[in-house]
């Protein structure tokens, strides 16, 4: 008896990094988002808000277009979004909030 294999899938970490960071890969996979996120005292949508604001403070933009992303797939409306970059320009810093802007504008095609 022959079976069919099933298909791969693999994560965004996995395609992302996995072949030249397999371990970091599976770190993401399994710890950040199979336990950190998944843990119920802060809601999904919190944690986007949450790590979109560290991205942003912490000028890791890079990071940032998939956070925000997945912020809105978590129920984050783009006001609140250009809510927290404006919020932030004055915690975090002016050159911060404007390098946001651009991913987001990027991202939101506006």
């Amino acid at each position: 008896m022959t079976t069919m294999s099933e298909p791969i899938t693999t994560t965004p970490a996995q395609q992302f990094m996995g072949a030249f960071a397999p371990k970091l890969a599976s770190l993401t996979d399994d710890i950040l988002y199979g336990d950190i996120w998944a843990r119920p005292e802060l809601s999904p949508r919190d944690r986007s808000l949450i790590t979109v604001a560290a991205l942003i403070s912490g000028g890791n933009h890079e990071q940032l277009r998939y956070h925000l992303k997945r912020a809105s797939e978590n129920g984050v409306s783009d006001s609140e979004i250009k809510e927290v970059i404006t919020h932030l320009a004055f915690y975090a810093g002016w050159p911060k909030a404007i390098s946001a802007v651009a991913v987001a504008k990027a991202l939101f095609g506006e």
